[in-house]
Order: structure tokens, then C-alpha cells, then sequence
């Protein structure tokens, strides 16, 4: 199995930028797919962004397309969520999730383990 820690959260204003950092320890990192969700209290966790085992296929959600960028160090066993031109509706708790399988999913029951979530805060 993984265990994977995020950091790199804050509270920013709108139109400023983050990268949110996932360490990942544990099976070669190499083996998962990553995907990056959010999630507002009392509401379900929502597919952010994904990128493959080798880093070649990634997937936004529209909300976030052009916005942010995913990327991975397999070396490193890190990915990464550039985040920029954030908006007040970007705020939430993100979380990065690891995956098994080969097919980059969106939905987060098909993901095997997750991390605690680092808080994004974005004011207008």
C-alpha cells in the first residue's frame, strides 16, 4: 500500500496562485495513478484532476481547466497541483488520492487511499 501527505494550502486571494504537494511513501509510487479532489463540508468529494503512471495522460475537470496543472516526480515519489488565478469557489479541502489501476478515473470511490487534505482559502 501508499500513504500519501498533502501540504502546500493556505488562504490566498483571488487571482493568486498555490501548488499543493502530495509525498507519497510506501509501493513505487510509479504503480498509481494520482488524482487530485476537493471537498466543502457536507458535500461529496469532487474530481479535480489526474495524470497517469508515467505522467503522459492528465484530465481536468472543466471548473479547473487552463487553471491548474497536475504533474508527478516518480522519482521523487511527489505530485503536484499548480493552481492559478484561483477563485473564492476554489476553496475547499483537497485531497490526493492514489489509484491501482491503469485507466485514469475521475470518480473517488475507484481510489484505493488517500491523504488527510491540506485546506485552500480563497477570499475576494
Amino acid at each position: 500500500q501508499v500513504q500519501l501527505v498533502e501540504s502546500g494550502g493556505g488562504s490566498v486571494q483571488a487571482g493568486d496562485s498555490l501548488t499543493l504537494s502530495c509525498a507519497a511513501s510506501g509501493r513505487p509510487f510509479s504503480t498509481y495513478v494520482i488524482g487530485w479532489f476537493r471537498q466543502d463540508p457536507g458535500k461529496e468529494r469532487e474530481f479535480v484532476a489526474v495524470i497517469s503512471w508515467t505522467g503522459t495522460t492528465t484530465y481536468y475537470a472543466d471548473s479547473v481547466e487552463g487553471r491548474f496543472t497536475i504533474s508527478r516526480d516518480n522519482d521523487k515519489s511527489m505530485a503536484y497541483l499548480q493552481m492559478t488565478d484561483l477563485k473564492p469557489e476554489d476553496t475547499a479541502v483537497y485531497y490526493c488520492g492514489a489509484d491501482r489501476t491503469v485507466r485514469v478515473n475521475t470518480r473517488a470511490s475507484d481510489y484505493d487511499y488517500w491523504g488527510q487534505g491540506t485546506q485552500v482559502t480563497v477570499s475576494s
